[in-house]
């Protein structure tokens, strides 16, 4: 390992040129020992590399049916981590950067989530009984655990509601971690009143709220959120419609609800790249989402006359997905040509274990 992490010294000064050959050569020495997946959020010079490209649970899916003996993940932890959880035995899942995190996964973590666990069970007597954990899949591992421990699931962007219905079937009230977005414009299609869905901050005793508070609420909403996402705005939306009024504005759920309710389409990344591609020809979209996929939908949306416009009107990426550049991915595939197994991204079984309890209650309920 150190001789690996002594090399990528010399990885961090090739131009890009030089790095994108380097990839090359790697990956074909490599062969069909290693499958390479591309998240859509991915800047374009590691996309452009990608044998499997889509949102984090269809990528791990998918690798985990190849014969890869590595999975070289291009996206952030969390998402290595399902990649690891769902592979085989034979399978090890790579993060070409360890560095490459998710801001919104890290506003959640084990030792909160249990502490506020035993905070509800102050007020509510015995929370197993009474609250259904979900956890969105932007998560880390033991979150997921944690759900699997104590009954509850994990969720996309796309089958929340679905999850949601089947949370609530199990018991009356839910905790919903760590996206307060995604969990609030899914319940609001649901049909909860807002006042029925409260912020429940970790770093305030019994999440601020009061008994009271917390006995109304079907759906406590962990307080966390996306800061891609929370740079779109109504206004923004307003403003589109003035100068475009045939217009269409599409957005994720992880946006704010104002911005969701103002959107004629809310969905995940596959179903905004579905929508508009499905569009009547030169139709105009005013995209929230991030912006290295509103880029490469507008290129890819030119042919047919249709006008891709990203949502804020200042410059906004997943920063940290952006740390898996040229550089490391040619340092992590050399690497591993030359036998060096490096950034092996390993969820601990029993954690595994019990995480794999909460998506397969996920994948079978969806």
């Amino acid at each position: 390992m150190q001789v690996a992490t002594i090399a990528f010294d010399r990885f961090n000064t090739l131009q890009d040129d030089e790095a994108q050959e380097r990839i090359r050569a790697a990956r074909a020495r490599l062969g069909k020992k290693a499958v390479l997946l591309c998240h859509h959020y991915q800047r374009a010079d590691v996309y452009q590399h990608a044998d499997l490209t889509g949102d984090s649970l269809k990528l791990a899916r998918l690798a985990s049916q190849t014969d890869a003996e590595f999975i070289v993940f291009c996206g952030v932890h969390f998402m290595a981590e399902v990649a690891d959880i769902l592979s085989s035995p034979g399978q090890t899942a790579i993060l070409p950067d360890l560095a490459a995190g998710c801001s919104m996964a890290d506003m959640a973590n084990l030792a909160k989530v249990e502490r506020s666990w035993r905070e509800l069970a102050e007020v509510l007597g015995r929370p197993d009984a009474l609250i259904t954990p979900v956890t969105y899949i932007n998560s880390a591992a033991d979150l997921k655990a944690f759900c699997g421990e104590h009954g509850g699931i994990v969720c996309t962007s796309t089958n929340a509601p679905t999850i949601l219905d089947w949370a609530f079937a199990q018991r009356e009230k839910v905790l919903f971690f760590p996206d307060q977005h995604l969990g609030r414009w899914t319940g609001y299609k649901k049909g909860i009143a807002l006042d029925e869905m409260v912020v429940w901050d970790p770093d305030l005793e019994c999440g601020g709220l009061t008994a009271e508070q917390i006995h109304k609420a079907k759906i406590l909403l962990w307080k966390g959120h996306c800061s891609v996402h929370q740079m779109f705005q109504e206004s923004h939306i307003r403003r589109w419609r003035m100068q475009n009024p045939g217009g269409f504005v599409i957005s994720h759920p992880e946006s704010n609800l104002d911005v969701c309710i103002n959107s004629d389409y809310v969905g995940s990344t596959e179903y905004i790249i579905k929508t508009i591609a499905a569009a009547p020809a030169n139709t105009q979209w005013l995209v929230g989402t991030e912006l290295n996929l509103v880029n490469r939908l507008a290129e890819e949306m030119k042919p047919e006359g249709k006008r891709v416009q990203f949502m804020a009107p200042t410059v906004c990426m997943c920063s940290t997905m952006q740390r898996i550049d040229p550089q490391h991915l040619a340092w992590s595939l050399e690497n591993l040509a030359d036998g060096n197994v490096v950034n092996a991204i390993r969820v601990p079984p029993h954690e595994a274990g019990l995480a794999r309890v909460a998506l397969d209650r996920m994948l079978a309920v969806s």
